[in-house]
C-alpha cells in the first residue's frame, strides 16, 4: 500500500464588490495592483510583468461586467507561487463574445486581448444567476 502525500499550496485570496458604473474599472485596477504587489506570507512575489498583465485583464473584464451586467460585479483575485487567477462575476446570463478585428469599432477587442495574455480563459455558469469569467496567468 502506498501513501500519497499532497503538497500544500499556499494561496492568498481577496474579493471585492464593485458598483455597476464606469469608474469601477479604474478602482479594480488599483485594487488588483495593490493586492498583487503586497507581500503575502509563504508566497514568492508576483513579477512586475504579471502584475501589469493581471491589471489589464481585470480592467477589461470589469469593464465588460459593468457594461453588460445588471447589477454590481464581484472581482476575485487569487495568487499562489505559480499562478494568478482573476475572476469577475456578473449577473448577466449572456456569455461574453470575442469579436473579430475591425477598424470600424472602437471597442470589442478586450476579450481577444485577455485571451492573448492569459494561459487559460473560461466562463463558468452563464445561466439565470449570471456567470464568472476566469483568466489564469501562469
Amino acid at each position: 500500500m502506498r501513501a500519497h502525500q499532497r503538497a500544500h499550496r499556499h494561496i492568498a485570496r481577496v474579493e471585492y464588490t464593485l458598483p455597476q458604473e464606469a469608474a469601477s474599472a479604474g478602482r479594480a485596477r488599483k485594487l488588483t495592483s495593490a493586492f498583487l504587489r503586497r507581500p503575502h506570507r509563504h508566497l514568492t512575489g508576483v513579477a512586475a510583468d504579471r502584475v501589469d498583465d493581471a491589471t489589464l485583464i481585470v480592467s477589461e473584464l470589469v469593464t465588460n461586467a459593468t457594461q453588460h451586467g445588471r447589477s454590481p460585479c464581484r472581482l476575485r483575485l487569487e495568487v499562489s507561487d505559480d499562478r494568478v487567477t482573476v475572476e469577475v462575476h456578473d449577473s448577466s446570463p449572456d456569455g461574453p463574445r470575442v469579436l473579430g478585428p475591425s477598424a470600424d469599432r472602437e471597442s470589442g477587442r478586450g476579450l481577444a486581448m485577455v485571451r492573448h495574455l492569459a494561459a487559460r480563459l473560461e466562463v463558468v455558469g452563464s445561466g439565470q444567476r449570471g456567470k464568472a469569467v476566469r483568466a489564469v496567468l501562469s
